[in-house]
């Protein structure tokens, strides 16, 4: 038995950690945000809302929209900051964030919209997480700007 294996078996089976769900299974481990997700779309009032199969229209585009009405900037950065954290386990949404993230000195409906539509898709796809299988060898690369 490893040192890391033993330290493991001492504290207990591992199921959050730092909000991202951990579930350990014979075969491998799955990570996910669905509890998260769950409160994050209370916090933001859209847990009744429709849900959505994909996270952006199939332009996949935004644009300045400067004739646009302006929205409130405190929510849509609450709303940009959530998604970001999510994006950790959700590779699925990170282009569809980062195109909403850019538009954050002149917000406006569409945009505001843009980021509603991935909080409806994150509630069609609450259950989707990070499946790591046991046994297979993958070399993990962090980066900061320390």
């Amino acid at each position: 038995m490893m040192a890391s294996e033993f330290e493991m078996s001492m504290i207990g089976e591992l199921s959050y950690f730092l909000g991202p769900q951990i579930k350990q299974m014979k075969n491998g481990t799955f990570v996910s945000q669905g509890k998260y997700i769950k409160d994050m779309l209370k916090k933001f009032g859209m847990d009744d809302s429709k849900a959505m199969s994909t996270p952006m229209g199939t332009s996949g585009s935004l644009d300045s929209d400067a004739s646009g009405n302006m929205v409130d900037q405190k929510m849509y950065w609450s709303m940009i900051g959530n998604l970001l954290y999510v994006t950790a386990s959700r590779p699925d949404v990170m282009f569809s964030v980062c195109m909403c993230a850019r538009f954050q000195a002149s917000l406006r409906e569409s945009h505001s919209k843009a980021i509603k539509r991935i909080l409806r898709y994150l509630k069609h796809t609450q259950n989707v997480g990070l499946w790591y299988p046991k046994g297979v060898r993958f070399e993990l690369i962090g980066y900061t700007d320390l």
